[in-house]
């Protein structure tokens, strides 16, 4: 499955780096979020078609956050 990379973020947190990558395939497109601590890697996938809905969700844990 070929995927092209249209956009890529990264975020540095303590010992963690997140990287944010928006990918193209026959598909569609998807957000892939990887966390990398000290070399160990956890990805998830995010559907482009829901990705306002889940800045919808972290935003509003963010706000809960900020209280």
């Amino acid at each position: 499955m070929d995927q092209e990379i249209l956009h890529t973020e990264k975020i540095l947190a303590d010992r963690k780096i997140f990287f944010m990558d928006l990918k193209e395939n026959q598909r569609g497109r998807v957000v892939k979020i990887t966390e990398d601590v000290s070399g160990n890697r956890d990805t998830i996938m995010v559907p482009a078609e829901i990705l306002g809905d889940f800045i919808a969700a972290l935003t509003d844990i963010k706000e809960t956050a900020d209280q």
